[in-house]
């Protein structure tokens, strides 16, 4: 069985008010040449479909487009889950139709997770397609009382499979979710606010291959799971990262080999340092003028709109920095782990003001609960 496996691709993305839109179509039209002439037997796409849950209609188009060359004009089979971006409704609309044609979404979580079964020469391959679901939905699907975390929500689902999987089966998961281990960017929402978001990846045993989504480098949290990482680079912590999608391959008795499948921006991401008359000289042999660009000056002077200045040069300067103007230690940024505890930690703050008492470990779980709650009203309210 010979698969590619890919995801996060946030079509209708927008970066610092730019649309990507047209630089995902360029690069995902590359993924789509490479299946055709790879003669893969399925392409899987691990979540984060769109960027949001109501997504632009020229996203729409977008995603409509690869998909009809995929499934229709190549015959390829198409494997895909909604990621936490995702509405699950939305995405799994017309899915019973669709997977006539070759096309398997799986939008809202399913109990039981019914497999995809796609034949290789040496048999069947199941492949188990497990959306991202709040640990209240599985606890609702799965009648999982003691679920209230997602550690416990995949451990809930994945257990349910494996007593489907017959011995020597070959079964591959599919599955969004922060896998234990994992290296994150500053492009990826977290995924809970007052809970355990990490995954134990001894959850995927059961299987020959998993495929996850979330986040977006490229990288082997095992030697049988994996992220493809994202087909563009979301943020500037992303710049030194080469994106990939995975050309996958499992023999007969459940092996498995992969390699990356580069993929070349319509324009790429970087971070240029230095004096603003040196960065106006021009680009570097190698570089592009229309690349995105954070430009952090060195010059300690004031200029005079500098912003006009560099994109007379670089028409797609997105952020300007002048952290030569500020003494060492005077601006701090806040960092990732930070702002994603920053929630829970002012709320806490107010509720031990109010009440006299710090907040325990099962209020600051209902509190994130309650707050994944609110994200998920407004991603399906498009907000």
């Amino acid at each position: 069985m010979r698969f590619i496996h890919t995801g996060d691709w946030h079509l209708g993305r927008q970066f610092h008010n730019v649309s990507l839109l047209s630089d995902q179509a360029h690069v995902l039209g590359q993924l789509v040449e490479f299946a055709g002439q790879a003669d893969v037997d399925a392409v899987v796409i691990a979540g984060d479909v769109y960027d949001r849950a109501v997504p632009p209609a020229d996203a729409v188009r977008v995603l409509s487009d690869l998909l009809s060359r995929l499934v229709l004009g190549a015959g390829i089979p198409v494997i895909m889950i909604a990621g936490n971006h995702d509405s699950p409704e939305r995405l799994g609309f017309a899915s019973e139709m669709l997977a006539a044609r070759g096309l398997h979404v799986a939008g809202p979580l399913s109990n039981p997770v019914r497999p995809v079964l796609l034949q290789d020469r040496d048999g069947p391959v199941a492949f188990y397609p497990i959306p991202y679901a709040e640990p209240a939905v599985v606890r609702e699907r799965f009648g999982a009382a003691g679920v209230h975390n997602h550690n416990a929500a995949m451990a809930a689902i994945t257990a349910d499979i494996a007593r489907s999987i017959a011995p020597g089966e070959r079964a591959v998961a599919v599955a969004h979710c922060f896998a234990l281990g994992g290296e994150g960017s500053d492009s990826e929402r977290p995924l809970t606010v007052g809970g355990v978001e990490s995954v134990d990846i001894g959850h995927f045993s059961p299987f020959c291959y998993t495929a996850l989504g979330h986040l977006h480098r490229p990288q082997r949290i095992a030697e049988r799971i994996r992220y493809a990482g994202s087909p563009l680079k979301y943020s500037f912590s992303e710049a030194g990262h080469d994106k990939s999608a995975t050309l996958v391959e499992i023999d007969a008795a459940g092996r498995c080999r992969t390699e990356p499948i580069a993929l070349a921006p319509k324009r790429d991401l970087r971070i240029i340092e230095g004096c603003l008359a040196d960065i106006l000289a021009g680009p570097h042999e190698g570089e592009e003028r229309d690349d995105y660009l954070l430009v952090r000056l060195a010059d300690k002077h004031a200029i005079l709109d500098a912003m006009g200045q560099l994109r007379a040069v670089y028409p797609n300067v997105l952020h300007l920095e002048r952290p030569a103007l500020f003494h060492e230690g005077e601006v701090q940024r806040p960092g990732r782990e930070q702002l994603r505890r920053s929630e829970t930690a002012l709320f806490g703050g107010f509720f031990e003001q109010v009440t006299g008492d710090p907040l325990s470990e099962a209020q600051a779980g209902l509190f994130g609960e309650t707050v994944d709650a609110l994200r998920a009203r407004e991603r399906e309210a498009g907000e």
